[in-house]
């Protein structure tokens, strides 16, 4: 017996694994290739605004908590879903430079900073705590991101994402 999938249920699982994934993974990939901290910190960090200029797809919470007061059931678990894969995925990656803790350590770091320009809307969105500088923030990053339709946008993720496993394992 096949598992038959519809299109929706395709595209849900597709959107489950790429949002902040993308940022993970580079961020992860930045500290596997630049093993000085110092310089690896930064990179990571200054890599969420290169990935966020790249034409990708995000849920919508921003507009959905304009119109709903919160970001809508599937696009929360969206987020969960991804945020848990990201860490699961981090810390694999830095699992394989053990025995190595400091740079283990700086993986997990870099996985990190790559994706605190997102984390710190998190309490806006899902805490509904509300102040104005988070929302010049959210302002900020909704300026500088070029968001794009679904296939075109999971399409640019899912190759940021093999192109960075490939510089990590080759």
């Amino acid at each position: 017996m096949a598992l038959r999938l519809t299109p929706e249920a395709k595209k849900d699982i597709i959107v489950l694994t790429v949002i902040e994934t993308p940022h993970v993974i580079v961020g992860a990939a930045i500290a596997t290739k630049v093993v000085n901290p110092a310089l690896a910190l930064p990179l990571a960090l200054g890599s969420h605004f290169v990935l966020d200029k790249i034409p990708h797809w995000n849920p919508h919470l921003f507009t959905e908590t304009q119109k709903y007061g919160k970001p809508t059931q599937k696009s929360s678990l969206i987020v969960a879903v991804d945020v848990f894969a990201s860490i699961l995925i981090g810390g694999y990656i830095a699992s394989q430079a053990l025995p190595n803790t400091a740079h283990a350590l700086t993986i997990l770091a870099c996985c990190f900073l790559a994706v605190a320009p997102d984390i710190v809307e998190g309490p806006y969105f899902f805490l509904n705590f509300k102040n104005k500088t988070i929302e010049k923030w959210i302002r900020f990053q909704r300026s500088f991101q070029i968001n794009v339709d679904f296939l075109p946008g999971i399409l640019t993720q899912i190759i940021t994402v093999a192109a960075s496993l490939w510089w990590i394992y080759s």
